[in-house]
């Protein structure tokens, strides 16, 4: 919104700025940051009111969690989810078909886990909608995005997968690339969704994954960058990092609360619709494959689950002793601050090897 008091400038003045990316960009931080700040409190004291018993805590979990968790109120991702559009529609251009993509699946998958969310309290289970529709509705949203994606694309880009490391490798995927943009969508949103188990485990890593995606965004967005590293362009891209800055600075507010111990959970609204955010900035920027490195902790988490319950349901017994793999580590004994700070490093290291693919070439 703020873009177009560049309609002032007569080209060096303050208003100029808004024409810089990486102005509107730090606009954006800034913006969503003080904006959980803000709310944070306010918001959690308004979901305790609401929440007597707080989230459900699974009887088949951790036993700890039963006393430390108990009584802590979910939803929490509305203060994300709220500071996140609000700096993204102040600072970003409104006329970019990219930036609109990413706030609908964003706000629709939220709208999943906020419905989820609320079943839940409401019921005092951890039984909220069903597997199958949530399913069935990530899906449905993720064939919406990849259909407006190949609108987007440059004709010479549209149904393409581009390849890490290969340089200016593309293979064409012809009708086949909306199903996999389906899967990638969906993918992103549960397995961030899976690692939401702990105080701040999930949220360090998706913001790690949004700064790397950003600078991506960014890079694939300008021609004088990807002439120099061999990507492939994607005209328009770059308005992302705003929408990405915007996730960096509301995830940071929402840290601040959820640092253990925790005061409040970000619960599927915020794990469903950051997932999502995550996947569909993946297929717009034709990262698909740098995406599942960048998150390869989200991949790790949900590969354990798999893992679990198939060798489970063949053998009867199991592979880790308590999956997703983070409650793995909790039956070892190593403290909770313990986990999420390995498992932060862990996704620092693998934003830095997604980032490498850039240059590698």
């Amino acid at each position: 919104m703020l873009y177009w008091l560049t309609a002032f400038s007569d080209g060096g003045d303050f208003f100029n700025l808004f024409r810089y990316i990486t102005f509107r960009a730090g606009g954006a931080f800034f913006t969503a940051l003080i904006f959980g700040f803000m709310f944070g409190r306010p918001l959690i004291n308004l979901l305790k009111r609401k929440q007597r018993n707080g989230q459900p805590i699974r009887d088949d979990g951790p036993e700890s969690h039963l006393i430390t968790k108990q009584g802590t109120p979910t939803m929490g991702g509305v203060l994300i989810l709220g500071a996140l559009i609000v700096s993204t529609l102040l600072w970003a251009r409104l006329d970019n078909g990219f930036v609109w993509i990413v706030l609908g699946v964003t706000v629709a998958y939220g709208a999943i886990g906020f419905v989820d969310d609320y079943a839940k309290v409401t019921s005092n289970s951890h039984a909220g909608l069903s597997a199958r529709i949530r399913l069935f509705l990530g899906f449905i949203i993720a064939a919406v995005a990849g259909y407006f994606a190949t609108v987007v694309h440059p004709d010479d880009l549209v149904n393409q997968l581009a390849l890490p490391v290969f340089k200016d490798t593309l293979i064409n995927l012809g009708f086949m690339f909306i199903p996999f943009t389906m899967i990638v969508i969906v993918g992103a949103a549960n397995s961030v969704n899976l690692t939401d188990g702990l105080d701040g485990l999930a949220i360090m890593p998706v913001m790690i994954a949004a700064a790397t995606l950003g600078v991506i965004a960014y890079a694939v967005g300008r021609v004088d960058f990807t002439e120099y590293l061999g990507l492939h362009y994607v005209p328009g891209t770059g308005e992302l990092l705003i929408f990405m800055a915007g996730l960096i600075g509301g995830g940071l507010g929402f840290l601040w609360y959820n640092a253990p111990p925790a005061a409040v959970f970000m619960g599927d609204t915020g794990s469903l619709a950051l997932g999502g955010a995550l996947g569909t900035i993946a297929v717009l920027t034709k990262h698909e494959l740098v995406m599942a490195i960048v998150g390869g902790l989200f991949v790790v988490e949900t590969l354990s689950v798999i893992i679990q319950v198939l060798y489970f349901k063949r053998t009867g017994k199991r592979v880790f002793l308590m999956a997703p793999i983070h409650h793995h580590f909790e039956k070892k004994g190593w403290a909770e601050p313990q986990i999420v700070i390995r498992f932060w490093i862990i996704s620092l290291i693998l934003a830095m090897i997604g980032l490498a693919t850039l240059k590698v070439r």
